[in-house]
């Protein structure tokens, strides 16, 4: 396969080099069982297969998760946490664990510590985009209605965007959780 005029010399895969590729992936990204079968599901397309029988890249994601090295309820616990600490809300942090090929079970506990922490996830995202009480000035009404966009497509529900959105600048909404 010829990328940018150049054309690909590497070898088609086989059993030991598909898992060598699934054993740096993991050794240097944290990621989940769906994520890893897409990966090697791309080499695959990209070098091709030369081993004896099928590939079967679902198999050995399984196996890598009953070594312990892929964990989907702890990879979305990070994922829930780091999305959270940017202040992107519940539907968001809920849409990119179904992305990332997260069951629900193991994604439940991720999604309760974003709820639990709803408005603090809230305030980190008004302060980064100085809305409300960290703006500077009193919005006009065109610009709440973008500020409330923002806060929609963050995973905020209407109700908490609206609290932080019509704040007035250095007056911080009373919590409520």
């Amino acid at each position: 396969m010829a990328r940018y005029g150049i054309e690909n010399k590497r070898p088609a895969l086989d059993e030991t080099a598909l898992r060598d590729l699934a054993l740096a992936y993991v050794g240097r990204f944290a990621t989940s069982g769906a994520r890893l079968v897409r990966y090697l599901e791309r080499k695959l397309r990209e070098r091709g297969w030369a081993g004896e029988t099928e590939p079967d890249p679902q198999a050995l994601a399984a196996r890598f998760a009953e070594l312990g090295y892929i964990d989907d309820a702890s990879y979305a616990r990070m994922k829930g946490g780091s999305m959270q600490r940017r202040g992107l809300g519940v539907a968001r942090i809920k849409g990119a664990l179904a992305q990332d090929g997260i069951k629900e079970p193991d994604r439940e506990e991720a999604l309760d510590e974003a709820r639990g922490a709803i408005w603090d996830a809230a305030e980190i995202l008004a302060r980064r985009k100085r809305i409300g009480p960290y703006a500077t000035e009193k919005a006009a009404p065109a610009l709440r209605e973008k500020h409330m966009g923002v806060f929609l497509r963050a995973g905020h529900d209407m109700g908490t965007a609206r609290v932080w959105v019509n704040a007035n600048p250095g007056e911080f909404p009373e919590r409520s959780e």
